[in-house]
């Protein structure tokens, strides 16, 4: 059998690979790759930067591209068989990562670099290559007796097979849950445009009625807008339930499995905790001072927080006799205050914010900001008809980047909404690589009488996954393990958090928010109130930030070891930061997938470190102009096209002349009043 992913490809030959061609794939690249380290090991030269670092570097680049294809699709366009064969190889490529870092032969060769580096002389960027080489072996057990080293390799074949039964548990109860309503009475308070994709969705699986599902685009809006409070309750628990039924998805043992075997990981390595070793990579450093960071936030949140909440609960009882908030009571009487108060809401503004514009108006932003220019093509190979495809250009015409676009819900989809790569940037033989870019969204689809018409929040989301996508297309480095996104993790929110910015500014909104039947642009008198409305129960909405940021230090910044009751142990974990009442039914954990299957665990924080970051860094634009030119090409010199090259904080002040200020952030957020 003729297999495309063992041949050379440009872009990835989605319409030629059959899911048969995978597994083969993996065990011949991992094969090829073996042969490259032992090329390497096996030299009889003395180990320099070159024959050892950079060799290094540029091993596996094939097992590179055919891992990044196939756990995309895992993520995007999933089926049973791509879930059994992601299940058979990851325990193999946690055994293939293993046998690298584990390598005795091969480590020797890099401590033998890395004990003489201050006699090299290296530029800033192999210097820091050379670093994070030795600190994957030292920090992954290359120093380990053989028994401890035999100890890890069962736990992260262990760990690997763990996290992807964990996330295939919450696809599946998503993809289950079907709430079918076929009286009218039940619709009550939903926008025409909800009603009417419930009606689709409802027609496309056979059935009469309005049909609603966890998916955001179906959820979200029946939480904010449903008039019957036991529909809202119904559908509230239903998606705070997932992996917490007791069933055959149940996923309690899988996080109380993985939160132990992380724990047991890190002891073995030398660490107090899975956040000790987690935090030693990252700019926060240490759980103490990430917990500190937390806390901090959290004083000057939670009395803004309970202010609003209890603003909420009278809000609530004037206007329906409630006589206490539950959650399922949240986005719905919280969309009626707003709407109150500033006479918005997002039925409002969803004409002026199609799809098509709010790309054309991204795009438009990053050519002002960057010189970026997206062309439409439609030869290039793609996974699914939905996606989009973009050459990126810069004002020279000058290729930089393959840009693909998926906006839309699935069977095979997973929720939420992230930016990835299936090519990195990098340089190699005096050529240059340009680097293969995807946005994967979950939006409004577009219905039989309107096109796909996007909620505010969405619009802010899109804009957030498109800086994602603009640290990877504009990464200019030599190396690909150091390019694009590969920054510290409480770094990589920076560039995705100051885009949101634009969406909240006149200035940008003018260039694409327009209405989708008129063509007119959206009344300045509404972008006054998207802007007044921007603090809107912010205290509220950091308090339930701040509490997975705690929920996640919990479960990997103290020994899990004596825990049995994951719901009890979360109930503590949140008890600083709840407002409503506890639901004995849910369970946050369970489905919290960020930090079981993804990678935030001990990093949740960084949502918020990053919005320090970027408040401050926005703040230098409002300072300058929203696309001056200067700033605007120091951000992209300094941090996007740096990858992780250097230490952030040093790229951070080499943009902004000195260390990010925590009052930028709380400024905005309305939670301390502006220095006069």
């Amino acid at each position: 059998m003729s297999n495309p992913l063992l041949k050379p490809f440009d872009a990835a030959p989605f319409s030629k690979i059959r899911n048969a061609h995978f597994k083969p794939a993996f065990l011949q690249a991992m094969a090829d790759a073996r042969k490259e380290i032992d090329a390497i090991t096996d030299t009889p030269s003395e180990p320099t930067f070159a024959n050892t670092i950079e060799a290094l570097e540029y091993t596996g680049q094939q097992l590179d591209r055919i891992s990044s294809i196939f756990f995309n699709l895992n993520s995007a366009e999933t089926n049973t068989e791509i879930q059994q064969i992601a299940q058979d190889v990851s325990p193999l490529l946690s055994e293939f990562s293993n046998d690298i870092t584990l390598n005795e032969k091969l480590f020797a060769r890099v401590k033998a670099v890395y004990d003489v580096r201050e006699q090299l002389q290296l530029s800033t960027e192999q210097r820091t290559l050379l670093e994070k080489k030795y600190k994957n072996f030292s920090r992954n057990g290359a120093n380990l007796p053989k028994d401890k080293k035999t100890q890890l390799r069962k736990i992260d074949a262990e760990l690997a097979k763990l996290k992807l039964k964990f996330g295939e548990h919450v696809l599946a109860e998503t993809n289950a849950y079907e709430m079918l309503l076929t009286k009218q009475e039940d619709l009550d308070g939903l926008p025409e445009g909800v009603k009417e994709a419930a009606a689709q969705l409802a027609r496309s699986r056979d059935k009469s009625g309005w049909l609603f599902t966890l998916d955001y685009p179906s959820y979200i809006p029946f939480m904010k807008y449903a008039k019957k409070r036991e529909l809202r309750k119904k559908l509230a628990l239903a998606f705070g339930s997932k992996g917490f039924k007791g069933d055959a998805l149940d996923n309690t043992e899988n996080v109380l499995r993985i939160a132990k075997l992380r724990h047991e990981r890190a002891n073995i390595l030398g660490y107090a905790t899975h956040a000790d070793f987690v935090l030693e990579e990252r700019m926060a450093e240490t759980p103490k001072k990430v917990l500190a960071f937390l806390n901090e936030l959290l004083e000057k949140a939670k009395p803004a927080a309970e202010r609003e909440f209890r603003e909420l609960e009278e809000f609530a009882r004037e206007l329906d006799a409630i006589d206490h908030l539950e959650k399922w009571d949240n986005a719905y009487y919280s969309e009626k205050l707003k709407q109150k108060r500033f006479n918005l809401d997002d039925e409002i503004l969803k004409p002026y914010f199609k799809l098509e514009q709010v790309i054309d108006g991204v795009f438009t932003v990053a050519n002002k900001l960057f010189g970026l220019e997206f062309q439409e093509v439609f030869d290039i190979d793609k996974y699914h008809e939905e996606v989009k495809t973009y050459k990126v250009y810069d004002g020279e015409q000058q290729f930089v980047s393959l840009f693909y676009a998926d906006f839309h819900p699935r069977a095979g989809k997973r929720g939420g909404a992230w930016m990835t790569s299936y090519k990195p940037q990098y340089v190699q033989h005096g050529t240059t690589v340009r680097p293969h870019i995807s946005n994967v969204c979950n939006f409004t689809k577009p219905t039989e009488r309107k096109p796909s018409l996007l909620t505010f929040n969405e619009v802010t989301t899109l804009f957030h996954e498109f800086g994602h996508g603009l640290h990877g297309m504009l990464a200019n480095t030599i190396y690909p393990s150091l390019s694009g996104t590969s920054v510290y993790w409480d770094f990589v929110e920076l560039p995705s958090q100051i885009m949101e910015n634009w969406c909240y500014e006149k200035e940008a909104l003018e260039l694409f928010a327009t209405h989708y039947e008129t063509g007119e642009p959206i009344p300045m008198e509404l972008v006054q109130k998207i802007k007044d409305s921007a603090n809107f129960q912010e205290g509220m909405a950091t308090l339930r930030q701040l509490s997975f940021g705690f929920l996640d230090m919990s479960w990997h910044g103290t020994d899990p070891s004596a825990i049995t009751d994951v719901k009890r142990y979360e109930t503590k974990a949140f008890a600083g930061t709840n407002l409503f009442p506890d639901t004995p039914e849910t369970c946050m954990s369970t489905a919290f997938s960020h930090i079981f299957q993804g990678g935030y665990a001990s990093g949740y924080y960084s949502y918020k470190w990053a919005e320090v970051l970027d408040a401050d860094a926005f703040a230098y634009f409002k300072e300058k102009g929203l696309f001056n030119q200067e700033v605007a090409t120091k951000f992209k010199e300094h941090v996007l096209s740096k990858g992780g090259t250097e230490n952030p904080m040093e790229l951070y002040k080499r943009f902004r002349g000195s260390e990010p200020k925590v009052e930028a952030l709380l400024e905005r957020a309305g939670l301390v009043k502006k220095a006069s």
